[in-house]
């Protein structure tokens, strides 16, 4: 997919808001991350200010994706509902002052530009709401595991006894 391009700070000030579909295919690194490239997120992006005055962008990235679980190394689907609010500044040092102001760690503070690409953080956005280590919650096939915690191990110092 092409990059979808918008200037940050006008998007904001003008309270625009737009949502699409996106598959998950066109997104590298969420691609890379997944089991299998199919599926699509649904994303709407939302322009405006907070109760400070600065202008901010709500994003929120719905959708399913393929993942391998850790546990059994067989894939499920992962269902992403992910949503942040974007705080806009005008340079680092403006990202830090307010950060520090705000002092509220669901909102996060970005270095807003003039050609802030929305497919990129569309897959930030879904990304970050992947989880480090995935897991079934009850993975489907126990039987493998179930066979190894049975097994028991010999100790390897039950050699050393038979030497005594």
């Amino acid at each position: 997919m092409s990059a979808f391009v918008i200037d940050a700070f006008e998007y904001s000030r003008h309270k625009e808001r737009r949502e699409g579909e996106i598959a998950v295919a066109d997104l590298g690194r969420l691609a890379d991350e997944s089991a299998d490239r199919s599926g699509s997120l649904h994303w709407v992006l939302v322009g405006g200010v907070d109760n400070l005055g600065h202008p901010q962008l709500t994003m929120s990235v719905t959708g399913s994706i393929k993942i391998m679980c850790q546990r059994c190394l067989t894939p499920f689907v992962f269902d992403i509902d992910a949503e942040s609010v974007l705080v806009l500044a005008k340079d680092e040092e403006s990202a830090d002052a307010i950060d520090a102001l705000l002092d509220d760690d669901e909102i996060d503070v970005i270095v807003g530009t003039k050609s802030l690409n929305i497919v990129e953080l569309i897959e930030d956005e879904a990304l970050l709401a992947l989880p480090l280590s995935p897991k079934h919650p009850v993975c489907p096939d126990q039987s493998a595991l179930d066979g190894l915690k049975s097994s028991k191990k010999e100790s390897p110092f039950a050699m050393l006894k038979n030497l005594k």
